[in-house]
């Protein structure tokens, strides 16, 4: 049987492979000749908007080590399984509902997001479970750009986020032992979702996202820990009350809700003050060990988030 190929974004869409590999910032697609005017007013303003504080002064993590080593407990626990075992995973065709607290709930097909919304590269510095990092140069669009679009209510204050369960396809998802209950879920308050920074990916290195790295949409919130990056999302519910996020349902003494990279706060089973950023050397554990930056070096951008916030209680 023949494995599921996505089919790759149209070269007018990205940005070319030497653009990126040659600048270390925010790159929108206006440079690659992309323009909002499909998208537009308010809507158009929020997709073509590219801070270009937001950057990153680092070597991006290769593609073969950003897709070949990953957390996707649905297709296996091990780094190596999702590549492994994503092909199975068929993201035509695919719609996401956003509805809850919203005045426009809408059912949205996913080649209706890769048409209409303008993409834009993101050069973001990730932190991952297991305090490991990769530079990632991710093609997508703010979650706000979308917020806009569903007109959240003023009872709304967080977003939740749910992810495919089809075990025909997940094998993680399949079987007697499961590492973790299905649907994945994860959450944001509503004001961290409409931060720049904040996007939903649908691509990485110039082409359309693999299976193994969530296919075909997925979240991205640079300061915060790699387990709040669900995937494969398929459901976007705005809610009054805080949602249930799945690490944090499993064990919350270790993984909070907020998961706020924080290299003073250690996890119960590791120190948090230093990360090992994949692909840059080799050493005895397979790579360079780095001082670990508050809010993974975003905090002049997202810090005032927090305010006032015991970040050790609220971690």
């Amino acid at each position: 049987m023949s494995r599921y190929q996505p089919p790759k974004i149209a070269s007018s869409e990205i940005t070319p492979q030497g653009l990126y590999l040659n600048r270390r910032g925010l790159m929108g697609l206006a440079a690659g000749g992309i323009a909002a005017a499909a998208a537009p007013g308010a809507f158009a303003a929020a997709l073509t908007a590219t801070p270009s504080a937001y950057k990153v002064d680092a070597k991006l993590t290769s593609k073969e080590d950003v897709t070949t080593y990953n957390n996707f407990y649905e297709f296996g626990t091990g780094k190596e399984d999702p590549s492994r075992n994503a092909g199975s995973l068929n993201t035509r065709p695919w719609t996401i509902e956003v509805g809850g607290l919203v005045a426009k709930p809408q059912v949205i097909d996913i080649e209706t997001i890769m048409r209409d919304y303008t993409m834009e590269e993101r050069v973001y510095r990730m932190r991952c479970v297991e305090a490991w990092s990769m530079v990632i140069p991710w093609i997508g669009f703010p979650i706000s750009a979308l917020l806009d679009k569903v007109e959240p209510l003023g009872s709304a204050k967080y977003v939740a986020f749910e992810t495919l369960v089809r075990p025909e396809e997940m094998q993680g998802q399949a079987g007697i032992f499961q590492a973790l209950d299905w649907p994945y879920v994860e959450g944001l308050r509503l004001d961290e979702a409409r931060h720049p920074l904040a996007i939903l990916a649908t691509g990485l290195y110039g082409e359309t996202l693999p299976n193994q790295n969530g296919a075909p949409i997925r979240l991205v919130v640079p300061w915060k820990y790699g387990f709040k990056g669900i995937k494969s999302i398929v459901k976007i519910t705005l809610t009054e009350q805080e949602p249930p996020s799945t690490w944090n349902r499993l064990q919350a003494s270790e993984y909070g809700f907020y998961a706020n990279v924080n290299p003073a706060v250690d996890h119960p089973r590791w120190s948090q003050a230093t990360e090992r950023r994949i692909g840059e050397a080799d050493g005895l554990f397979g790579g360079a060990r780095v001082d670990t930056l508050p809010f993974n070096g975003y905090a002049d951008e997202v810090a005032s988030l927090y305010a006032g916030m015991d970040l050790t209680k609220f971690y």
